[in-house]
């Protein structure tokens, strides 16, 4: 008796695991919530939305979770690559506007020690 009734699980575990028979994982999880809480109609409530959300997005409500995580993740991951970009491009300018300012600065006064050295020793604005 106890081996025909192994025999019996037997086939319908491989039926279930081997044909690819999906619907049975949509029925695991109110089952093992009936069993954990005893609520019949929160496990109920599960299986039915479960349901629904399989049939708008032809994907199980794990399966839409974890891909609504990836694109958020990818989202972040994008809005931080275009902050550090901005904030490259603007030290990059900061950094050439600081240079040229201090290049006219050398300039500025480059040409006034050349015209204090020329008012010292008298020398008027004529190229020698």
């Amino acid at each position: 008796m106890k081996f025909k009734l192994f025999r019996i699980l037997t086939i319908i575990l491989s039926f279930f695991f081997l044909t690819g028979f999906v619907p049975i994982l949509s029925i695991v999880g109110p089952s093992v919530t009936v069993i954990t809480s005893g609520n019949i109609y929160k496990a109920g409530a599960q299986f039915l939305v479960n349901q629904r959300i399989e049939k708008e997005t032809g994907k199980n409500s794990l399966t839409l979770i974890k891909e609504t995580l990836i694109e958020e993740t990818d989202k972040k991951n994008k809005k931080n690559s275009f902050d550090e970009d901005l904030r490259q491009l603007v030290e990059t300018r900061i950094k050439m506007t600081r240079q040229k300012l201090d290049n006219q600065n050398l300039q500025k006064l480059l040409k006034k020690r050349i015209e204090v050295t020329r008012s010292i020793l008298k020398i008027n604005n004529t190229t020698q």
